[in-house]
């Protein structure tokens, strides 16, 4: 396993599970996921490379089907700790000041993301970093359903956190993904905006749809016009 050139040391996946292990791993997860602080945080390459190192045993020595479980356990309480921050902070959270590590920019992002894909966006957002930590809030501040968002937070979970550390786990033990890592991890970072990327085209798609039937229509109506005269 090489050193991942994709920030700082103290982020880098490889030295936070080597000096932290599982525990560390499931702590980030949790922050990530809901805390206000965690949004720099390297959740799918720590994932990833968690599958990795479960796949070659190196410090981190439980079986895979129960580190994915506790991944998604972490996660799912992040998401439910996030809500319920949001739903307590209410509307002051877009009043809040920018400071180091929080930006009301962050915030407006997530509530845009949150208000275009609605109960979605709680499955979507996982695999958007930065979005991925303050949709939950904005969930909360929206005073989303709750039922209706501990389902989509217990799919997104499960997806993503185990999602992404199986795929390390298998692909971990191909010779071409360990002698690559760096370029694997950046693929991964250019994948985690698929969805919303899908999502946006068909947005878009169906908004076209939706703004060129009242014109067709506005058409007809005139030809009729015209005929009846």
């Amino acid at each position: 396993m090489t050193t991942l050139a994709l920030g700082p040391q103290w982020l880098d996946p490889n030295h936070l599970i080597s000096v932290f292990g599982l525990v560390g791993i499931l702590a980030i997860v949790f922050a990530e996921s809901g805390l206000l602080i965690g949004f720099f945080l390297p959740g799918d390459s720590l994932l990833f490379t968690t599958g990795l190192l479960v796949a070659g045993g190196k410090y981190i020595h439980q079986p895979l089907w129960l580190v994915c479980l506790l991944v998604v356990v972490a996660a799912v309480l992040g998401d439910q700790a996030g809500y319920l921050f949001g739903r307590k902070a209410g509307p002051a959270l877009f009043r809040r000041p920018d400071s180091r590590l929080f930006k009301q920019e962050n915030v407006e992002k997530a509530h845009e993301f949150f208000e275009t894909y609605g109960p979605r966006s709680i499955v979507l957002a996982r695999f958007v970093p930065i979005v991925r930590t303050f949709t939950p809030i904005v969930a909360g501040v929206s005073r989303m359903n709750y039922k209706s968002f501990a389902l989509y937070n217990l799919i997104g979970g499960a997806l993503w956190g185990a999602g992404v550390t199986v795929l390390g786990y298998f692909l971990g033990q191909v010779a071409f993904v360990g002698a690559h890592i760096e370029l694997i991890l950046i693929g991964i970072v250019a994948l985690s905006v698929l969805p919303v990327a899908i999502e946006v085209l068909r947005a878009r798609r169906t908004a076209r749809k939706n703004g060129t039937a009242p014109a067709e229509q506005d058409g007809h109506a005139s030809r009729s016009g015209h005929r009846r005269r």
